[in-house]
Protein backbone atom coordinates (compact mmCIF):
# COMPACT_ATOMS: atom_id res chain seq x y z
CA UNK A 1 0.00 0.00 0.00
CA UNK A 2 1.22 3.61 -0.79
CA UNK A 3 1.32 6.80 1.17
CA UNK A 4 2.58 10.06 1.33
CA UNK A 5 2.18 10.49 4.94
CA UNK A 6 5.63 11.10 6.89
CA UNK A 7 7.36 9.36 9.65
CA UNK A 8 6.39 10.18 13.17
CA UNK A 9 8.98 9.47 16.09
CA UNK A 10 10.85 11.22 19.27
CA UNK A 11 9.34 8.69 22.38
CA UNK A 12 8.62 9.02 25.92
CA UNK A 13 7.07 7.01 28.13
CA UNK A 14 4.43 6.83 30.72
CA UNK A 15 0.80 6.59 30.29
CA UNK A 16 -2.61 6.80 32.90
CA UNK A 17 -5.72 4.75 33.72
CA UNK A 18 -7.69 7.53 31.56
CA UNK A 19 -5.44 7.13 28.48
CA UNK A 20 -5.34 3.38 28.42
CA UNK A 21 -6.44 1.67 25.38
CA UNK A 22 -9.76 0.90 26.47
CA UNK A 23 -10.53 4.28 28.66
CA UNK A 24 -9.90 6.04 24.72
CA UNK A 25 -11.59 3.85 22.78
CA UNK A 26 -14.63 3.85 24.81
CA UNK A 27 -14.65 7.39 24.86
CA UNK A 28 -14.05 7.74 20.74
CA UNK A 29 -17.28 5.15 20.64
CA UNK A 30 -19.55 7.68 23.03
CA UNK A 31 -18.35 10.91 20.54
CA UNK A 32 -19.13 8.92 17.49
CA UNK A 33 -22.39 7.40 18.82
CA UNK A 34 -23.55 10.99 20.15
CA UNK A 35 -22.97 12.19 16.28
CA UNK A 36 -24.47 9.76 14.56
CA UNK A 37 -26.40 7.40 16.79
CA UNK A 38 -26.39 3.86 17.58
CA UNK A 39 -24.37 1.68 14.39
CA UNK A 40 -25.97 -0.13 12.16
CA UNK A 41 -23.29 -2.72 12.35
CA UNK A 42 -19.37 -3.31 12.66
CA UNK A 43 -17.00 -5.00 11.98
CA UNK A 44 -13.36 -5.80 13.60
CA UNK A 45 -9.87 -7.08 11.44
CA UNK A 46 -6.90 -7.90 13.39
CA UNK A 47 -3.85 -7.84 11.44
CA UNK A 48 -0.30 -9.30 11.88
CA UNK A 49 1.61 -6.83 14.25
CA UNK A 50 -1.47 -4.38 14.93
CA UNK A 51 -3.91 -4.37 17.67
CA UNK A 52 -7.56 -5.16 16.70
CA UNK A 53 -9.52 -2.23 14.64
CA UNK A 54 -13.17 -1.81 14.43
CA UNK A 55 -15.06 -0.39 11.70
CA UNK A 56 -18.50 0.76 12.74
CA UNK A 57 -21.63 1.40 10.17
CA UNK A 58 -23.86 3.82 10.64
CA UNK A 59 -27.24 4.89 8.18
CA UNK A 60 -28.09 5.79 6.04
CA UNK A 61 -29.43 8.67 7.58
CA UNK A 62 -32.55 10.81 5.65
CA UNK A 63 -30.28 11.46 2.93
CA UNK A 64 -29.46 7.90 2.12
CA UNK A 65 -25.59 8.38 3.17
CA UNK A 66 -23.78 5.41 5.22
CA UNK A 67 -20.90 6.20 7.41
CA UNK A 68 -18.36 4.11 8.31
CA UNK A 69 -15.95 4.75 10.85
CA UNK A 70 -12.82 3.14 12.20
CA UNK A 71 -12.27 2.57 15.92
CA UNK A 72 -8.78 1.47 17.62
CA UNK A 73 -6.57 3.54 15.71
CA UNK A 74 -6.41 6.41 18.18
CA UNK A 75 -5.85 3.77 21.63
CA UNK A 76 -1.86 5.18 20.81
CA UNK A 77 -0.55 8.13 19.32
CA UNK A 78 1.14 7.62 15.93
CA UNK A 79 4.83 6.74 16.06
CA UNK A 80 7.53 5.20 14.92
CA UNK A 81 7.19 1.39 15.46
CA UNK A 82 10.98 0.76 15.09
CA UNK A 83 11.79 3.23 17.78
CA UNK A 84 13.36 1.14 21.05
CA UNK A 85 10.54 2.99 23.49
CA UNK A 86 6.96 3.80 22.23
CA UNK A 87 5.68 7.06 23.45
CA UNK A 88 2.29 6.11 25.20
CA UNK A 89 1.02 9.45 25.79
CA UNK A 90 2.13 12.06 23.13
CA UNK A 91 1.97 12.18 19.13
CA UNK A 92 -1.15 12.74 16.91
CA UNK A 93 -4.55 10.33 17.38
CA UNK A 94 -6.76 9.83 14.96
CA UNK A 95 -9.88 7.69 13.48
CA UNK A 96 -11.31 7.64 9.71
CA UNK A 97 -14.62 8.77 8.32
CA UNK A 98 -15.70 7.57 5.08
CA UNK A 99 -18.96 8.98 3.51
CA UNK A 100 -21.22 6.84 1.26
CA UNK A 101 -24.33 7.20 -0.96
CA UNK A 102 -25.77 4.38 -0.47
CA UNK A 103 -23.21 2.23 1.32
CA UNK A 104 -20.51 -0.05 0.56
CA UNK A 105 -19.90 -2.35 2.93
CA UNK A 106 -17.13 -4.60 0.89
CA UNK A 107 -15.00 -1.15 2.04
CA UNK A 108 -14.86 -2.40 5.82
CA UNK A 109 -11.61 -3.88 5.31
CA UNK A 110 -9.93 -1.41 3.66
CA UNK A 111 -10.68 1.25 6.59
CA UNK A 112 -9.24 -0.99 8.72
CA UNK A 113 -6.01 -1.84 6.83
CA UNK A 114 -5.47 2.41 6.70
CA UNK A 115 -6.39 2.58 10.44
CA UNK A 116 -4.04 0.21 11.28
CA UNK A 117 -1.24 1.95 8.66
CA UNK A 118 0.48 4.19 11.73
CA UNK A 119 0.76 0.39 13.70
CA UNK A 120 2.29 -1.32 11.01
CA UNK A 121 3.85 1.20 8.65
CA UNK A 122 4.92 4.25 11.35
CA UNK A 123 3.26 6.94 9.33
CA UNK A 124 1.26 10.11 10.68
CA UNK A 125 -1.83 10.44 9.13
CA UNK A 126 -2.70 14.02 8.56
CA UNK A 127 -4.95 16.19 7.14
CA UNK A 128 -3.61 16.64 2.96
CA UNK A 129 -2.33 13.43 3.16
CA UNK A 130 -3.33 10.43 1.13
CA UNK A 131 -3.16 6.59 1.35
CA UNK A 132 -3.19 4.35 -1.94
CA UNK A 133 -4.84 0.98 -1.57
CA UNK A 134 -3.57 -0.35 -5.29
CA UNK A 135 -7.25 -1.83 -5.79
CA UNK A 136 -10.58 -0.74 -5.68
CA UNK A 137 -11.52 0.94 -2.65
CA UNK A 138 -14.62 -1.74 -2.39
CA UNK A 139 -16.04 -4.09 -4.51
CA UNK A 140 -16.63 -2.18 -8.25
CA UNK A 141 -15.53 0.92 -6.98
CA UNK A 142 -13.70 3.32 -9.41
CA UNK A 143 -11.30 4.72 -6.57
CA UNK A 144 -7.97 3.20 -5.55
CA UNK A 145 -6.87 5.48 -2.54
CA UNK A 146 -8.68 8.21 -0.42
CA UNK A 147 -7.72 11.62 0.30
CA UNK A 148 -7.44 12.64 4.28
CA UNK A 149 -9.55 15.98 4.83
CA UNK A 150 -9.08 18.36 7.69
CA UNK A 151 -11.00 16.95 10.78
CA UNK A 152 -13.90 19.26 12.75
CA UNK A 153 -16.68 19.68 10.48
CA UNK A 154 -18.83 15.93 10.40
CA UNK A 155 -17.13 14.91 13.96
CA UNK A 156 -15.83 17.21 17.07
CA UNK A 157 -12.15 16.64 18.02
CA UNK A 158 -12.42 14.86 21.05
CA UNK A 159 -10.20 15.87 24.11
CA UNK A 160 -8.07 13.44 26.33
CA UNK A 161 -6.41 13.96 29.72
CA UNK A 162 -3.20 16.04 29.52
CA UNK A 163 -0.88 15.98 28.10
CA UNK A 164 -2.26 13.76 25.07
CA UNK A 165 -3.56 15.03 21.75
CA UNK A 166 -7.13 14.80 20.95
CA UNK A 167 -8.34 12.91 19.04
CA UNK A 168 -9.30 13.66 15.47
CA UNK A 169 -11.62 12.28 13.23
CA UNK A 170 -10.28 12.46 9.63
CA UNK A 171 -13.10 12.34 6.78
CA UNK A 172 -11.52 10.31 3.75
CA UNK A 173 -12.22 11.59 -0.09
CA UNK A 174 -12.23 9.07 -2.39
CA UNK A 175 -10.02 9.53 -5.35
CA UNK A 176 -9.58 8.20 -8.79
CA UNK A 177 -6.24 7.26 -9.85
CA UNK A 178 -5.95 10.20 -12.26
CA UNK A 179 -6.72 12.58 -9.41
CA UNK A 180 -4.29 10.61 -7.07
CA UNK A 181 -1.72 11.33 -9.07
CA UNK A 182 -2.36 14.70 -10.36
CA UNK A 183 -3.03 15.47 -6.38
CA UNK A 184 0.85 14.27 -5.80
CA UNK A 185 2.22 16.80 -8.16
CA UNK A 186 0.14 19.98 -7.61
CA UNK A 187 -1.20 19.24 -4.08
CA UNK A 188 -4.49 18.44 -1.98
CA UNK A 189 -5.54 21.95 -2.16
CA UNK A 190 -4.98 22.58 -5.63
CA UNK A 191 -7.43 19.30 -6.22
CA UNK A 192 -10.29 20.01 -3.71
CA UNK A 193 -10.52 23.54 -5.64
CA UNK A 194 -11.02 21.18 -9.05
CA UNK A 195 -13.62 19.47 -6.96
CA UNK A 196 -15.26 22.19 -5.71
CA UNK A 197 -15.25 24.27 -9.09
CA UNK A 198 -16.81 21.33 -10.93
CA UNK A 199 -19.45 20.43 -8.09
CA UNK A 200 -18.02 17.29 -7.58
CA UNK A 201 -20.18 15.00 -4.80
CA UNK A 202 -17.87 13.15 -3.21
CA UNK A 203 -20.27 10.69 -1.43
CA UNK A 204 -20.81 9.34 -4.75
CA UNK A 205 -19.63 6.11 -5.22
CA UNK A 206 -19.91 5.79 -8.62
CA UNK A 207 -18.85 9.27 -10.18
CA UNK A 208 -16.82 9.68 -12.38
CA UNK A 209 -12.83 11.27 -12.23
CA UNK A 210 -12.78 15.58 -12.62
CA UNK A 211 -11.38 17.55 -15.32
CA UNK A 212 -8.10 17.77 -14.73
CA UNK A 213 -6.99 19.28 -18.17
Amino acid sequence: MAHDFPLFGDPHGGSSPELSREAVLAAVEARLLSTFGEPAGRAAVTFLGADRIEVLRFGPDAEGLVRYATLGMSAAPMADPTSPVADQVRGPRAELVLTVRGGRDSVLRTLATFAATPQVEGLVVAPGGSLDLGSPLWDGAPFTSVLAAEPGGLVEDLELADPADPVRFLPLLPMTPNEAGWKRVHGAAALRERWLDQGTDLRDPDRRGVRLD
